[in-house]
């Protein structure tokens, strides 16, 4: 993970009807391959960074690569091929009549042939798990299985990186679970470079690098692992840490000598089965 594949350097953003920057001075390197979560609470930057990337927004000052190109004006349909966005609300993305229509509705905006369409809208399903569902409506979906068809929609697309935009946040936990394993799958086997903008550290835990947003301002970075050791300073910033750690320093805290902090539930019930084996 060392070739780069977005470059931001001093990047500034102001809006219009506000005094304030919504970002000031950032910086920051996204890797070929690798997980990158930028977390922070309301207000902290990370939609308007998320806006940016996609070309909705142009910095105030610095300057924004993305797959080679300088964001602007002239350059950011060349950016959009390179950079696939699924949204918050899913429902707001569904523009066919069938699974199948709705992710093959960008491929003939692109004027792709349609026998190539047609092998790529079903790659792109079987990639997400959703092949059994070609021909229903999407709005009779549950909210997991609606993302897992926006998902297929962008990397129907074939684009070097995707960005999740809050993709998880409308979600229960069971739909959340899917679209996460989903997008894991990806990365791992497709090496898609994955970048998922989110307030939720849960899924921030799932990723291979982290990136804290606080008013406007890069605040810290660093793997999982580093950053919810500033646990209370991640709840100072408006940022709840994930339960399995919370209860991992309880426990550690009351005695229990764990082999490490864990970031996800399963690993900890894991070791407190394990654990009880040996009492």
């Amino acid at each position: 993970m060392n070739t780069i594949v977005i470059s931001i350097k001093g990047v500034s953003y102001q809006y219009p009807e506000q005094e304030s920057l919504a970002l000031n001075n950032v910086s920051l390197d996204v890797y070929k391959g690798e997980w990158l979560a930028i977390v922070g609470h309301n207000g902290s930057g990370k939609s308007t960074l998320a806006k940016m990337l996609n070309g909705l927004h142009y910095p105030s000052k610095g300057t924004v690569m993305i797959g080679g190109y300088a964001l602007n004006e002239e350059n950011v349909w060349s950016i959009r091929e390179k950079l696939g966005m699924v949204f918050q609300n899913p429902d707001n993305q569904f523009v066919g009549t069938t699974v199948q229509d709705d992710v093959a509705f960008g491929l003939e905006n692109n004027g792709v042939e349609h026998g190539v369409m047609q092998e790529r809208v079903f790659a792109s399903l079987e990639k997400v798990g959703m092949t059994a569902f070609l021909n229903q409506e999407p709005h009779h979906l549950s909210g997991g299985q609606k993302q897992r068809v926006a998902i297929a929609g962008v990397i129907a697309l074939r684009p070097d990186i995707i960005l999740l935009d809050e993709a998880t946040s409308m979600l229960d936990p069971l739909g959340r679970e899917e679209v996460m394993n989903t997008v894991r799958e990806l990365n791992e086997k497709e090496g898609l470079t994955v970048i998922s903008i989110t307030h939720d550290l849960e899924e921030a835990a799932k990723a291979d690098r982290v990136i804290v947003l606080n008013e406007g301002r890069l605040y810290t970075e660093g793997t999982p692992q580093s950053i919810f050791q500033l646990d209370r300073e991640l709840l100072n910033l408006g940022l709840g840490v994930p339960f399995a750690v919370q209860m991992s320093q309880l426990l550690a805290d009351a005695g229990l000598q764990l082999s490490q902090r864990h970031f996800n539930e399963e690993e900890l019930v894991s070791e407190l089965w394990t654990l009880n084996f040996k009492m």
